[in-house]
């Protein structure tokens, strides 16, 4: 086994803070003064490349290793391998659903070409699809390339943005890190703490229940509400499905998921619909946030405040509350309120640029990550925060929040030194693939990126049928 500290960036030294808000460890274990790196083996490099995705990725399982460590109490129990890592990154690409490779991004999303370079779209979801048209004024494919082609890449950033779109226009690192939205991305860590030192508990707090007789499954009887939807969320809380806890994913009827995705990020979970603005489903949400145990949002910035989700609403009323938000371009800034996805968040931020190259005819194009490293790695840093939040609950009866950010993600992308130069990449590790029987039919899947003393951790039980579930606690 090699240490995270040896080669791969410590992710897991984001902990501190909480291990910092902990007393110190009774003789004969508990909780440590430190934060310890989770071992790993494997080969360093695989995807080749001019940014250390590798390191990333080891790097943010880790962190979600070390967090187990430090609420076992069991150093060392939780370790990972290159190939469980990369399996885990790439699962959209490994998921077969009855011999079929699932569905990657719709015809109008990806890169096009503008007056004066490049824009990257994401239009997977039909309402966005109809937003980017509404921004064009076209109803085709072809009326959007032509519409393009006549505006700079800024001009249709603005204009597609403006209409609830999504896109960015693909800019040069330095483009990037002169802008104003750039300068706010770069700023604070990739896990944003804030951990309430004291204050009054209402007297009916619900008892944290963990499981010492199931070392696999850490969690059993931890209750998480998932509110999050696409890929990083939903990635976050599958691993803490699969350690165990009882989640249930709320999503608004009125703009389902897609189905290949929802299945791929969608295992040990149950699945409800509920529109949040109606009174009734208010007073369940309500029902349910007064015995969740730690509650995970992906939605933009502020989208969900109107239903009392904000983390300094939630913990004022439950203080022992774990609560982990995510969305794309941060809590500050003048993007902070936009819409994103990893893809986008890859166009702005200097990575596609970086990783284009020719085609066949001679024409530069953009590139992109060999895998959505932005979304797995922010993923697995939301369920590291959830499970450090609840190490923290069970030691001092408190809880806190934590805040991510795909862009935050990107930014530690580029913080890591340059690896591939003085070390070849390795072939790409041979993930393990499993099957389970699913009401969508036989899934082929990767599995978590875990080893749970020594065995590869899987997941329990298959995706349900979007939707099929009650909003209530197993």
């Amino acid at each position: 086994m090699s240490e995270l500290s040896q080669g791969v960036p410590p992710l897991f030294r984001n902990l501190e803070p909480v291990y910092g808000s902990l007393a110190p460890a009774p003789s004969g274990g508990g909780f440590e003064s430190g934060v310890a790196a989770a071992p790993w083996s494997g080969p360093r490099s695989w995807w080749d490349g001019a940014l250390d995705v590798e390191g990333l990725a080891l790097g943010a399982v880790g962190a979600a290793a070390a967090a187990l460590d430090l609420l076992t109490g069991a150093p060392g129990r939780f370790a990972t391998t290159a190939a469980l890592a990369a399996g885990a990154f790439d699962s959209f690409g490994h998921l077969r659903i009855d011999g079929r490779k699932i569905e990657g991004f719709a015809p109008l999303s990806g890169f096009r070409r503008t007056r004066d370079g490049w824009i990257r779209l994401h239009a997977n979801y039909p309402h966005h699809e109809q937003r980017l048209m509404q921004a064009l004024g076209t109803t085709t494919a072809d009326g959007v390339v032509s519409a393009l082609r006549t505006m700079t890449s800024l001009e249709a950033e603005a204009a597609i943005q403006s209409q609830g779109g999504v896109a960015a226009a693909v800019r040069s690192r330095n483009e990037w890190l002169e802008s104003g939205i750039g300068r706010a991305a770069g700023a604070g860590p990739w896990i944003d703490w804030t951990l309430p030192d004291g204050g009054a508990t209402t007297g009916t707090e619900r008892t944290l229940k963990l499981s010492a007789e199931d070392p696999r499954h850490p969690l059993k009887g931890v209750r998480v509400l998932d509110l999050t939807r696409v890929i990083a969320g939903p990635v976050s809380t599958r691993l803490l499905a699969a350690l165990g806890a009882d989640v249930l994913r709320i999503d608004p009827p009125q703009l389902p998921e897609i189905t290949d995705q929802f299945v791929d990020t969608g295992f040990g979970k149950r699945s409800a619909e509920a529109n949040l603005a109606v009174p009734g489903n208010r007073h369940q949400l309500q029902q349910l946030l007064a015995s969740a145990d730690v509650v995970i949002t992906g939605y933009r910035r502020g989208a969900l405040n109107r239903f009392g989700l904000e983390p300094a609403v939630l913990l004022a009323a439950r203080p022992e509350l774990a609560v982990v938000t995510l969305d794309a371009w941060g809590s500050e800034g003048p993007w902070s309120g936009f819409r994103g996805f990893d893809s986008i968040v890859q166009a702005a931020t200097g990575i596609a640029d970086l990783y284009g190259a020719g085609n066949h005819d001679g024409e530069w194009r953009p590139g992109v990550l060999p895998v959505q490293a932005l979304d797995h790695a922010t993923g697995y840093g939301v369920a590291a925060a959830a499970i450090a939040l609840l190490a923290r609950r069970r030691q001092t009866g408190l809880g806190g929040s934590a805040r991510l950010s795909l862009v935050r993600a990107a930014e530690e992308l580029f913080a890591l030194p340059a690896v591939h130069s003085a070390n070849a990449a390795s072939p790409l590790p041979e993930p393990e693939l499993r099957t389970m029987a699913s009401t969508y039919g036989e899934l082929r899947y990767a599995l978590p990126p875990l080893l749970v003393d020594g065995e590869p951790l899987d997941y329990i039980s298959p995706p349900v049928p979007y939707g099929s579930s009650a909003p209530a606690w197993a």
